[in-house]
């Protein structure tokens, strides 16, 4: 991932509005630039998850889904999204805003092949109010942490300590098969995915002033689209384990 924490800003004095491309900028003029530049990360993200859930469904109602989880199949289509997400990741600083647009369709279409299996495990019905209900907590918490003037930078460290021991957890019990377990993942996730929904958005934000008139504007886009796009996906998953009945 790139180094957001190199900004190339004008220095200005105190009291002074700083400088935005060359010139002076106002309050007004960095609120409409920040508005814009979050808007566009929204709707990337937004067409990202409707393109995954088009995806997912027209995958189940052709009967395809039955064949993509069969065999070594699976693992391509489990596997594929991720290594799209570590290129995105370490790959940023060569890669031009185009590519890193590319790879993002190409990930949220590959997701959808991969969350098509959800329709066969899972009833139509349950899918649908999970997803609005996480569309609703997702809403509400990426709007408290882009107005809230609590400092969230130090989540960071113990959210991904948290998604590193959901991982583990969950191929613990991959192999133990334990309800319990397999509720408490569940009700963890859905807790550190909302906490990282927070967080991401006011990095996001914070982001915007260090990468504002720069070549990164574009990249920083696309790739916090994918943050929280990542977010929204796997708080939805986590909480299908509670309101999902199965088939």
């Amino acid at each position: 991932m790139a180094d957001w924490n190199e900004p190339r800003r004008s220095q200005t004095g105190f009291g002074a509005s700083p400088a935005y491309r060359g010139q002076v900028a106002t309050g007004e003029t960095f609120d409409a630039g920040l508005r814009q530049h979050m808007l566009s990360i929204y709707n990337y993200m937004t067409s990202g998850v409707l393109l995954t859930g088009i995806v997912a469904l027209l995958t189940f109602m052709s009967g395809l889904a039955y064949d993509l989880f069969s065999g070594p199949m699976r693992w391509i289509v489990a596997l594929s999204p991720l290594a799209i997400v570590f290129a995105m990741s370490f790959g940023a600083n060569r890669f031009g805003k185009t590519t890193l647009q590319a790879l993002f369709w190409a990930f949220a279409l590959l997701m959808g092949l991969s969350l098509s299996s959800v329709f066969v495990v899972y009833t139509g019905p349950s899918i649908a109010v999970t997803f609005f209900a996480t569309a609703a907590a997702f809403a509400g918490l990426s709007l408290w942490g882009y107005t809230t003037k609590k400092d969230l930078s130090g989540w960071g460290s113990f959210l991904i300590m948290g998604v590193v021991g959901l991982i583990i957890a969950s191929l613990l019990n991959w192999w133990l098969q334990s309800p319990a377990l397999h509720y408490a993942v569940g009700g963890l996730g859905v807790l550190i995915f909302a906490g990282l929904t927070a967080y991401d958005t006011q990095r996001l934000k914070t982001q915007y002033f260090q990468v504002r008139g720069t070549e990164w504007a574009g990249k920083a886009i696309i790739l916090g689209a994918l943050s929280l796009y990542l977010d929204f996906i796997n708080m939805f998953m986590f909480l299908l384990q509670f309101l999902g009945n199965r088939e």
